[in-house]
């Protein structure tokens, strides 16, 4: 089973995300919204396939990090959400609450072995 299928976003801390996101947008470019920005991309499997990639700044004192005590999580893009948390439970992976289904995909949080945690998304295309 493949896993991990790419990289889905990288979110982090910031002690002013809208200045953040103004800087980026100003001095990179960036298409910036409150939600930071989306970079679009093709699959090379089926280019008719468009994918995602976030990039998103958070507030410095947002506790959706937790409980990691890091500055940034990283979303990453897998296929099959259900089989792959059933296979993490076998290996005893922390498992930090369910699987949520939204209109854009299937989420779920876990932690790797130093605590940092992990947005692992199935992506409804």
């Amino acid at each position: 089973m493949k896993k991990v299928t790419g990289i889905g976003g990288i979110l982090f801390k910031s002690k002013d995300p809208n200045a953040m996101n103004e800087w980026y947008k100003t001095h990179l470019g960036l298409e910036t919204t409150p939600y930071g920005t989306s970079f679009e991309w093709r699959e090379s499997e089926d280019p008719n396939k468009k994918g995602l990639t976030q990039w998103a700044p958070f507030s410095e004192t947002t506790k959706y990090f937790e409980p990691s005590e890091k500055d940034f999580m990283i979303n990453y893009r897998v296929d099959n959400l259900e089989a792959l948390v059933e296979e993490l439970k076998k290996e005893n992976v922390t498992i930090l609450d369910a699987i949520e289904t939204y209109d854009y995909g299937k989420f779920i949080h876990i932690l790797d072995l130093e605590g940092n945690k992990i947005q692992l998304w199935e992506p409804i295309d």
